[in-house]
């Protein structure tokens, strides 16, 4: 593979250059993506539902579908609503919740894509005071009050509560409800990221949902089968209070041509009630745990429970340094800048996309650099 861009599949990406190894992508090794299960579970919603399998769908996705994800989350079909993903589904929201101008309150550290999809919407992202397991009790009310007190209006507050992108923590559930109790009290509405939800290696059982905890009232869960299926399916769903399902689905992209991806939709509607996805998800918990293990074994770090990502803080907090000794050392990582200002002494590395003896091996010369830098900046203060 050279360096600079490549054409696959008629998509140009980038790539680091030749004898690099990426630890960047956010995304899935194509070797663990299910080729043969969903073209066996495409067939069998062909072979099921014949011409209706291809005309437009139902405004909130096929019932099969929203039937399933409901039943495995103790609610009714009427709370689901099938998106085109995680990314779909917040801009679809966003759109409801805020207008333009509006702010909308996040963690220091965020999902970019995610960060980006709010700006393109004309908003306006004030952070909230976080530490390690998320935001601060009481820090959500605090954000509210100052940002009324400018005279603006918060839109709502997007968090990623559950293996976060790019951080990997998990929000412990005595602050998930303290965070629930404080939007209620502030009348401001969640939207809560949930894409790595399920994607848990060890440690505790992961909490429940905030949508769960609020009584999914003031909640809007985001979920998708991009990190456990396959990201080419371009398929999520969103969880909320009934009235608010129906505004989505009265909306002029649904009315223009129903659902999003019909087809997908019934695809995994099968894998889910047939049990073919919970034996997948579980095998590629196993893949992406021993792919971690690689990689926080040769960086000597604490792995994170679940998702896909370490967060690696650089020495004297020189994330630019960090990525340019581990470039000399043919790794490539992700600007821990590009998750929020205070990610600019970071990096983030994903274990998602490589197997374990390419990270292993990543992870030594990375680990390697890393010691490289916190030693010139010893020697570099002491002179």
């Amino acid at each position: 593979m050279t360096g600079g861009r490549y054409w696959r599949a008629g998509v140009v990406q980038s790539v680091p250059p030749t004898g690099t190894t990426d630890l960047g992508p956010g995304y899935l090794d194509p070797a663990l993506l299910p080729v043969r299960l969903l073209a066996q579970a495409y067939a069998q919603a062909l072979d099921e539902f014949g011409p209706a399998a291809l005309t437009y769908g139902e405004n909130r996705g096929p019932a099969p579908l929203r039937e399933a994800i409901a039943a495995r989350v103790g609610t009714g079909p009427e709370h689901v609503l099938v998106t085109a993903g995680t990314s779909q589904g917040l801009h679809l929201v966003a759109g409801l919740f805020g207008r333009p101008g509006d702010v909308v309150l996040a963690e220091p550290l965020s999902y970019d894509y995610g960060l980006r999809i709010l700006t393109d919407r004309r908003l306006r992202i004030e952070v909230i005071e976080s530490d390690m397991d998320g935001p601060v009790p009481g820090a959500l009310t605090a954000a509210v009050r100052r940002v009324r007190r400018a005279g603006r209006r918060v839109g709502f507050a997007y968090l990623i509560p559950t293996h976060r992108n790019p951080t990997g923590v998990t929000v412990p559930d005595e602050r998930r409800r303290a965070l629930v109790t404080e939007a209620a009290d502030v009348g401001v509405p969640i939207v809560e990221d949930d894409a790595y939800a399920g994607l848990r290696y060890d440690g505790p059982p992961e909490p429940p949902s905030l949508h769960a905890l609020a009584g999914r009232r003031g909640v809007v869960r985001l979920g998708t089968f991009a990190k456990t299926l396959a990201p080419g399916l371009r398929l999520g769903w969103l969880e909320a209070d009934p009235r608010l399902v129906d505004r989505c689905a009265a909306t002029g992209w649904a009315d223009s041509g129903g659902g999003f991806n019909h087809l997908a939709a019934l695809a995994v509607a099968g894998l889910l009630s047939g049990g073919d996805y919970d034996r997948h998800v579980a095998w590629l918990r196993e893949e992406l745990r021993a792919r971690r293990d690689a990689l926080v074994d040769a960086l000597g770090v604490v792995p994170p429970y679940g998702g896909f990502f370490v967060w690696l803080p650089a020495p004297a907090g020189d994330g630019q340094a960090l990525r340019e000794r581990a470039a000399a050392a043919r790794v490539s990582v992700a600007d821990g800048r590009r998750f929020g200002a205070a990610g600019a002494g970071a990096v983030r590395v994903a274990f998602s996309f490589q197997p374990p003896p390419v990270l292993s091996a990543a992870g030594h010369r990375l680990a390697a650099a890393r010691a490289a830098s916190a030693r010139l900046d010893a020697t570099t203060t002491s002179d």
